[in-house]
């Protein structure tokens, strides 16, 4: 996605005040497909995207932006009318010209941009990697992300031979559905976002995408595998979904 998964972290720390139910209602979209479900593979789901949606992707697209190169069309801060597409299309516009690690670099500092100073010491101290934390922040990660990743929901895992609620089934990632993309689901999204929770914020987290269904595991409270033992860093182009792909590469070329 683009940036990928970063009001969590501001979420979770203000979330005491807020209250999770609240959030549900605010930055929730509603799919706009008969059956409510996400559409099937090579269909591109529809949505229907609140005001708050749209705030959220503005807010997002406007810090990547930044990043961005060739970007014609740059919209104000009081201007809405970004809709997911032009959100996908400025974090596209972040990878140009930059490699896998500077483009993981890009996120992380649109991620600290949006937290308030101290962010990451006080999240450490209200949510220590404990069994508690790692199911609370899965909880909230359903509500707060619709808009960014589709409709997803709080699973059982096993972590470290406990079985826990830390688990998030994402049914079909509305990021990658759009961008078509491995690097940028891995570089934008998947890495950035577990480095972020592990390293920033000290509760580990692992992203597990699927290439065949588009689908995702996020599972709070495990610790990634290094990027050489992530089978997603092998993951060849989606040539049927991405206009950039390489046929004839084993691999995703921006994965290296």
């Amino acid at each position: 996605m683009v940036v990928v998964q970063v009001a969590l972290a501001s979420v979770s720390v203000s979330s005491r005040h807020w209250g999770a139910e609240r959030g549900r209602g605010v930055v929730r979209c509603g799919i706009a497909e008969a059956s409510g479900e996400p559409a099937p593979m090579g269909q591109k789901t529809k949505y229907n995207d609140g005001v708050f949606a749209k705030a959220f992707m503005t807010l997002f697209a406007r810090k990547i932006e930044k990043f961005g190169r060739d970007i014609d069309d740059k919209k104000g801060w009081l201007d809405y009318d970004y809709d997911y597409e032009s959100f996908v299309q400025v974090s596209k516009s972040a990878m140009q010209g930059r490699n896998r690690l500077q483009q993981q670099q890009v996120v992380r500092l649109v991620l600290l941009s949006m937290l308030p100073p101290g962010a990451p010491a006080q999240f450490r101290k209200l949510f220590p990697p404990t069994k508690w934390a790692a199911e609370f922040n899965a909880a909230l990660t359903v509500p707060f992300f619709h808009w960014l990743v589709g409709p997803s929901e709080v699973v059982e895992v096993e972590v470290n031979g406990v079985k826990q609620k830390s688990g998030v089934h994402i049914k079909k990632c509305r990021y990658l559905e759009n961008s078509g993309c491995v690097g940028m689901c891995v570089n934008m999204c998947k890495i950035p976002t577990q480095d972020f929770f592990t390293n920033e914020f000290g509760l580990p987290l692992t992203m597990t995408p699927n290439f065949e269904d588009m689908s995702c595991e996020m599972v709070y409270g495990q610790v990634p595998p290094r990027f050489e033992d992530d089978p997603a860093s092998k993951q060849p182009c989606l040539v049927d979904f991405c206009s950039l792909a390489n046929p004839s590469s084993s691999d995703c070329p921006k994965l290296r």
